[in-house]
């Protein structure tokens, strides 16, 4: 599968903002998804993830981001979104999508257990 993220861009703090990660050659509603993000001189982080449809398609946040971030997915377009309110400057950031590795899983939060990453997309929020 190949993955294609976008929608960043630059947002005052308390903006919202929706990242769209495309899948072509396989459809996302039979994978675990994933959402990353890079700070600027910081270790790559897990975000969320949204569970493959054939198991409930159940969500997992980090906790910094819990409350205000939500993902979907449209299974017909083979796409899942990441919704981002209440935005802070420390949401800045590249955010990246990746499927989970087969026979892992779901609830990890590890970055060794994904793969096919798609190119990031950069947020900024101002302050």
């Amino acid at each position: 599968v190949q993955l294609q993220a976008s929608g960043g861009g630059t947002v005052q703090a308390g903006g919202s903002l929706r990242l769209s990660c495309a899948a072509s050659g396989r459809t996302l509603s039979r994978i675990t998804t994933g959402w990353f993000r890079q700070a600027p001189g910081k270790d790559r982080e897990f975000v969320g993830n949204i569970r493959r449809s054939g198991s409930g398609g159940s969500t997992n946040y980090a906790d910094s981001v819990k409350g205000r971030f939500t993902i979907s997915r449209v299974n017909a377009k083979s796409t899942v979104y990441l919704q981002m309110s209440s935005l802070k400057p420390e949401d800045t950031a590249v955010y990246y999508c990746a499927v989970l590795r087969p026979n892992t899983n779901w609830g990890t939060r590890q970055m060794s257990d994904f793969g096919s990453w798609g190119q990031g997309t950069l947020v900024t929020v101002s302050s």
